[in-house]
């Protein structure tokens, strides 16, 4: 069957069954926005246990010690928690309320490390009531956690964020080199109420390669941590493992070579000739590659079967001789295939020399990351009964902000059979970044609410219940 909907350059979505389930039923779409409003976020984490399993299945061929975090800040729901600890998974938080939440869900302190780039007192606090890692990311964040810890009597449990001194790695804002901590460890075995436990890094980007030389950094730091008297456990590489929105290679290089053919002043492609961040014919780097390969367990066994230029080992032999676990900390990869977004149409208009607009009961901040935009084709139900007929256009999707430039994509869609006020338009895959991470309650419009699937109906997360309660 034709979608009712799709890009000038099509990039079509690769969904889960229960997805699949969900939209071919046009009259339960349109009860749930009717009963919880517009636009709405639908939760099923079933693909969640999968997708850290295929991690799992590629450490274990390597024999290495390895533990998945969930990254918290990916998605807020109450669900997203219970899903990881019910299939084994750690969760990495970046906030008090995150922590606050996972302890006050029974998980395991543990299971839990805080990698907020900013901590508050209060989070290094409760971190340190609980016995939780910390990630140590600098020497003023060092002097909070060290006076925390001391008015409390107990002692820090940290993970050293490295820098990487790596000039093939790209700069970071996050750590500190492994000069800079081992001065500030001052070859003292305790360091005023430190313990570290692990090494810890934030790479952007995906490249496995990259992976490779911090690992192979990060067991040197281990290594000579170990020389004065320290015993780290683990290494964390934090997030950015792959994954793909899309099954199709060909749409997604023909998306970009379509935008970069797109004449000066059209808006055949997108709103006002953006080209997205692209230069040339290749992908930009300011949105997330939605097509890449390899992904999740191919990915991360290439990272583990690299080899170190200084040892000659693989980086898993480096991380099985010294017993040392790898962790990491997805979010958007973990998360890939639990959530889609509902929205009601709300008009349709045209701008004023013409261009078609389709005006939907949501705004731009609920399906957005920090990328310049989202990058597949949302679908079309009609949903119901049009107030006058539905008449073929090619245009664009607006939001409720009252801005000019309040897109909801920045993308050309066409509607072969046109679409009408109350018709519902669904964005898929949006569970990990895409509903939560900049959304905006902007105008004092309401958030998303966020429903989980729970076996048998959806029912409100219990987010929304602490929501309601604040």
């Amino acid at each position: 069957m034709k979608p009712l909907m799709h890009g000038t350059a099509p990039l079509t979505a690769r969904l889960e069954p229960w997805m699949e389930r969900l939209l071919a039923d046009a009259e339960g779409c349109r009860d749930l926005i009717a009963t919880f409003g517009s636009p709405l976020n639908l939760h099923d984490f079933s693909a969640l246990g999968r997708n850290a399993d295929q991690l799992r299945a590629a450490a274990a061929r390597h024999a290495v010690d390895f533990q998945v975090y969930l990254a918290r800040k990916a998605n807020k729901t109450i669900g997203a928690i219970d899903q990881a600890v019910a299939t084994g998974c750690g969760i990495d938080v970046a906030s008090f309320h995150e922590l606050d939440q996972c302890l006050g869900r029974g998980v395991d302190p543990g299971r839990i490390i805080v990698t907020a780039a900013v901590k508050s007192q209060a989070l290094l606090r409760l971190a340190l009531e609980n016995d939780v890692v910390v990630s140590l990311d600098n020497r003023d964040e060092a002097a909070d956690l060290q006076e925390a810890a001391g008015s409390l009597g107990v002692r820090a449990r940290v993970a050293l964020r490295l820098a990487s001194s790596n000039t093939l790695l790209p700069p970071t804002r996050f750590g500190l080199r492994s000069a800079d901590w081992l001065e500030f460890l001052g070859g003292r075995h305790d360091r005023a109420g430190l313990e570290v436990a692990g090494i810890h890094f934030h790479l952007n980007g995906y490249s496995a390669g990259h992976r490779a030389l911090a690992l192979a950094e990060s067991v040197e730091l281990v290594d000579a941590l170990a020389g004065l008297g320290h015993a780290p456990a683990f290494i964390d590489m934090g997030g950015g493992i792959p994954m793909s929105y899309l099954d199709s290679a060909a749409q997604w290089t023909g998306f970009w070579e379509a935008l970069a053919g797109q004449p000066a002043g059209s808006e055949d492609i997108t709103w006002k000739s953006d080209s997205l961040g692209a230069v040339g014919t290749g992908p930009s780097k300011d949105v997330y590659p939605y097509h890449q390969s390899p992904v999740r367990e191919e990915w991360l066994d290439s990272v583990l079967a690299s080899r170190s230029s200084g040892t000659g080992s693989s980086i898993a032999e480096l991380l099985v001789e010294r017993n040392l676990q790898l962790r990491c900390e997805p979010g958007r990869s973990l998360l890939d295939g639990c959530g889609l977004t509902l929205a009601t149409v709300a008009f349709g208009k045209e701008r004023s020399d013409g261009v078609p607009l389709l005006g939907l009961h949501m705004n731009r901040t609920q399906c957005r990351s920090t990328s310049a935009d989202f990058l597949l084709d949302p679908i079309l139900i009609h949903a119901a009964e049009p107030r006058r007929p539905r008449e073929p256009f090619s245009g664009f999707l607006v939001g409720a902000y009252c801005i000019e430039e309040e897109l909801i994509l920045r993308r050309r869609f066409e509607f072969p059979l046109g679409a009408a006020p109350n018709d519902v338009i669904a964005f898929p895959n949006t569970a990990g970044y895409l509903m939560h991470i900049v959304e905006s309650a902007s105008h004092q419009l309401p958030l998303a609410v966020n429903l989980l699937w729970d076996g048998d109906a959806w029912v409100a997360d219990e987010i929304e219940e602490r929501v309601l309660r604040a």
